[in-house]
């Protein structure tokens, strides 16, 4: 059985949006980059909500763009050769090869998923991994945690649920970002 991933870049205080403007720094490293490559080369599987399907998009072509650094069309190769699944009830097509449109969230079809997969399976944004959070499917969290208090916004965890978590990776890069790994216990 694969495994359900969630993972964003967070804010000091938790916030996975910022209610005005960014999250901070670190992000943009050359370093961070590579390393998030590495760790989500293995993944079979995306799946996301309309607006983070159009924020990742974008890696559908950033491998044509001139200059592009080896990191970067990398990671585009990578993502293009994973499924990707949209909830959405109102995106009416996808831009992207390997996508398919889904309107309502199951949580039995994403175990279905889970249970068919060979490789893992990432839950992106945090409206998304609300409520697969809340559905007990999530078995990893990777938080990328930058320098920044933002205050307000969206937040990494939703608000209402407990859960008791290992940490079974840590690593801080020079730019101050924070990468923490847990595991459901």
């Amino acid at each position: 059985m694969a495994r359900l991933v969630y993972s964003m870049i967070t804010s000091l205080d938790g916030y996975a949006e910022a209610a005005e403007g960014g999250l901070g720094t670190g992000a943009d490293d050359p370093e961070v980059h590579t390393f998030v490559g590495d760790v989500f080369r293995s993944l079979g599987t995306y799946l996301y909500g309309r607006r983070m399907y159009e924020t990742m998009v974008f890696w559908e072509t950033a491998h044509t763009e001139l200059d592009a650094p080896p990191h970067i069309v990398q990671y585009a190769r990578d993502w293009q050769a994973a499924e990707k699944v949209v909830y959405s009830t109102t995106l009416e097509s996808v831009s992207s090869e390997r996508t398919r449109i889904e309107r309502t969230f199951d949580p039995d079809a994403v175990r279905r998923l889970k249970d068919e997969a060979e490789a893992d399976l990432s839950v992106d944004g945090p409206n998304l991994a609300a409520q697969a959070i809340a559905a007990g499917l999530v078995d990893e969290y990777h938080l990328f945690i930058t320098t920044s208090v933002v205050g307000g916004g969206k937040r990494f965890f939703p608000d209402g649920v407990r859960l008791d978590l290992e940490l079974v990776e840590e690593r801080s890069f020079d730019s101050g970002l924070v990468y923490a790994r847990y595991r459901t216990r």
